[in-house]
Parts: C-alpha cells; structure tokens; sequence
C-alpha cells in the first residue's frame, strides 16, 4: 500500500532537485508562470519511486522558455514544434516543457485544435485529476499545490476520474480510456463508476487509435503486477472485444447433458497472474495469455469424454504469428519464443501425470533448448485446479519432471544439441550430394540417441550409421575423424 502525504505541504519539500530553483529564477526574470504537473506530482504525493521525467507547464512559450534555460544552463534542446513541446537533460534529469493550452476535438481525431491558454486551461484537459496536480514554481508561493479537482482527496480513495465530463473527456481523445485502465491496474485504483460508464459507452471510438498505441498500453497492463485487474475492465466495457477478438473469444462455458468445461478467459488470466508472480518477461507473461488461445477453434463434445480441445497447442501456436502481426507484436524471436511455450505447454504436464521415461526427458529437452525453464514456469502456472489434493500431486510431479530434466540434461547433454554426426560428415562418408538421403540419415542418428538407444557419442553415432546405411545399400567412399566430440 501507498502512502500520502498531507493536505497542507512543507514549502519546498517537494522540489528539492535543482532544476526546479532554476527554473524558479529564470521564471521570475521573465516574468513568466511555470507549474511542474502531472506524474512528479502524483508519484510525490503518493511517496512512490522518483522518476527521471518531469513535465514542466509554461504559461506562454514552453519552447522560447525552454531555449532560454538552455542557454542559460549551457545545455542541448531539444524542440519539438508540430506538438509545441521542448526537451533538456540536466543532471540525470528528462525535463519537458510545454505552453499551457486549451484543446479542442473533431470527431475523427484525437488530434486536438491548441490555443494558448492559461493553467486552468490546461488542468482541464488533463486525463485524470491525480494526473492534472501542479506544484508552482513561483516565487511568490513556491512549491504550493494547485489541485482544482481534488487529485489528493482521489489519490486517498485510490480512485481514477476525469476532470471533466467523463464521456467527453474520452470521445476526444479515446487512448484516455486505455490509460485509465491501464492506470487502475498498475496502481492498482478502482476507476469511477462514471468513467465506467463513458467508456462503455464510448468504446467504438477506440478504432480510431493506432494499433501501436494500443499495443503499447495493453504491454504496460501485461508488466504489472496484477495484469488480470486491467483484463478485467477491458471485457467488461467492451473495449477487449474491439482490439483483441481473440482473448475475448475465450470466454463463456458451455453446457451439454450436464457437462462443462471451464471459462478460458478467467482460466487465461489466472495463469497470467501466477505467471507474474514468477517472472518479470513480458514475453513469457505473452506466452500466458496465447497458450490456450486456441480453444474455441478446437472445442467439440464427445458424448464419453465431454469437452475436449484436442490440437489446441498446435492450432494456437500456428495462430500466434497472425494475432502478432494484428496487434503489432514484433515478428522476430520474441513471437518464436511464445510461440514455442504455446506449442509445448502441454509437454510437461503430460510428464507429470505420467512415469517420466529418459527419451521423454530427452525430447523436451531437445525442442524447448534454452526455453525449458520458461516453459517449466508457464506450466506450473497453468496449474489452477481448485482442488487441493490435485494441485498438490501435479506441484509434486512437476518437482520430479524438474529434477529428471536435470538429471538427463547434466548426463546427455542435449540442450543446445545437434547430433555429433552432421550432414556434411554422412555426404563426405558416403559420397553423397545435398538431398532427401542425408536428411533420413540425420534424422535416424538424432531420433535414436534421442530415445536412447545409442549414447551421444560421435564414436557410437559412426557405428550406428553405418549399419543403417548399409541396411539402406550404401557404402562408405571416405573416411571421417571420430576424434571430434560433439559435448
């Protein structure tokens, strides 16, 4: 839990960095008004961890402001016209200025018409009043809170509310009802029964927001602590519907003669959940929410065996790269990665309802490579089950399956493995040229140390390929070295 600070603020004790002097000076030189606003204040005034971005509001030119503190300060600024904005770095610290505005919206954009305005004008268009606090860094009251919509008294109540009409506030610029979820989730907030509301109702205009910045906040759900929280607001104001079909189509249980099966949806974010207990990956917290994503297209009833979702971790892992690319997910070796967890999940589990043979072990091994640990995680969330004697034995078969994964991995050493004998070495053996030949020949060697029946040993692998090959009506044209070890 948070703590807050008081009502009534020590003057200063809030801007103790320097910059804020600084600007102080250079503000009272100008005559010019300069507020610092938004998450300073707010994580200030929740005793939260000091960021190193500071949002600074100029009553007038942010970036005519901004220049002359660069030079005054001898530094580089960065000036950002088209959104009016300037950026320096001053001991460790990103600090932005922008002129106080009053923004106005057409109903195919969340780009806003700006006028000048004044610090009232720009509190109002805010998203959430304990994001539209602002400390003055004004000589005459220095370091004093200006808070209009009583941000600290919603910090208290841990509450997310706009400062104005809330339907309003989101039809102009829909990624708000993003943010205010994903704000609820990672301060863990209640968002108000009113911005509920607006954004239910408002939910359509989320189409006019790019998949990147939806993306963007959906991966900052993912890394709290607690994603299922957000997920949670998304279904139920309809927003996950429109930008993620495919979790939403999780959900719902249906019943045949008295069968069901169990809700995929909540199923998904309590794996998600206790996935987060374990890791910080946002990949593999991916890798949670993509690993049943398959269900629905693979749900059928059998009259003996009730539900069944039979193929689900194939179907789901051939669907992992298009839901990537929808949501624009990068398609490089974080996708393969998920979709690896997505296609093995089940793998492990399987072991642990099951005696453990060593060419199982092996296999695993083999296929997961440097994502056995990953996978294990992923599939010790997976276990759910309220049943206390089955989530015992499945925890206690899952530390077997571990230890045996250990066992074989420091014996055969085969993760990272390829068979000791290659492609090239069975052309040179039996005078062979790249085809469907060599790959049989390779395929036989890996398969059978795999199962255990040769060591994994060149020596072994050399003995075991030549009889297959003779069996097969080849002879050997040129000798190999049997020297070279393969561990």
């Amino acid at each position: 839990m948070f703590g807050f600070l008081p009502h009534v603020l020590t003057m200063h004790d809030n801007l103790q960095h320097p910059i804020f002097s600084i600007i102080k000076e250079l503000a009272e030189q100008t005559n010019t008004e300069c507020y610092v606003i938004g998450g300073y204040v707010r994580d200030y005034m929740m005793k939260r961890p000091f960021k190193n971005d500071v949002d600074i509001v100029v009553v007038g030119s942010g970036i005519d402001f901004a220049t002359l503190l660069g030079e005054k300060l001898h530094t580089k600024v960065a000036v950002y016209k088209n959104f009016g904005t300037a950026m320096l770095v001053f001991e460790g610290l990103n600090v932005e200025f922008v002129g106080a505005r009053r923004e106005s919206y057409r109903a195919n954009s969340r780009k806003p018409i700006v006028e000048d305005g004044t610090l009232a004008d720009d509190q109002n268009r805010r998203d959430f009043t304990i994001n539209a606090m602002a400390f003055s860094l004004n000589k005459p009251d220095y370091g004093a809170l200006v808070d209009p919509f009583n941000g600290v008294e919603d910090l208290e109540h841990r509450i997310i509310r706009t400062p104005l009409d809330p339907i309003e506030t989101f039809s102009d610029d829909p990624l708000r009802m993003m943010r205010a979820i994903r704000f609820a989730t990672q301060l863990n907030f209640k968002i108000d029964i009113e911005a509920i509301k607006a954004i239910t109702e408002t939910k359509e205009r989320i189409k006019i927001i790019s998949k990147e910045r939806i993306i963007d906040e959906i991966n900052k759900i993912i890394l709290s602590s607690k994603p299922s929280v957000g997920f949670k607001y998304l279904f139920d104001t309809g927003l996950l519907a429109l930008i993620f079909p495919a979790m939403y189509n999780l959900h719902g249980v249906d019943i045949i003669d008295g069968k069901g099966h169990k809700d995929n949806f909540y199923h998904t974010l309590e794996v998600l959940d206790n996935v987060c207990e374990l890791s910080e990956d946002l990949w593999l917290r991916w890798a949670a929410i993509m690993h049943d994503i398959a269900k629905p297209a693979t749900k059928r009833f059998d009259k003996k065996l009730g539900w069944t979702f039979h193929g689900h971790e194939d179907r789901g892992a051939r669907m992992v790269p298009k839901l990537f690319a929808e949501l624009k997910l990068p398609l490089n070796e974080k996708m393969k990665f998920v979709q690896k967890l997505v296609q093995l999940h089940l793998r492990p589990i399987v072991l642990a309802q099951d005696i453990v043979t060593d060419s199982a072990v092996r296999r695993l091994l083999f296929e997961a490579d440097d994502d056995i640990d990953a996978l294990m995680m992923l599939c010790h969330a997976d276990v759910t089950t309220k049943n206390e004697f089955k989530k015992k034995k499945y925890r206690q078969n899952f530390e077997l399956v571990k230890q045996k994964l250990k066992d074989v991995e420091e014996r055969d050493k085969i993760r990272n493995w390829q068979p000791p004998i290659s492609g090239e070495d069975i052309m040179t053996l039996f005078g062979l040229t790249p085809g469907r030949v060599v790959g049989q020949l390779k395929n036989l060697i890996r398969e059978a140390i795999l199962e255990g029946e040769i060591p994994n040993s060149r020596i072994e692998a050399y003995q075991y390929l030549i009889k297959k090959a003779g069996d097969m009506g080849l002879e050997v044209k040129q000798e190999i070295p049997l020297e070279i070890s393969n561990s």
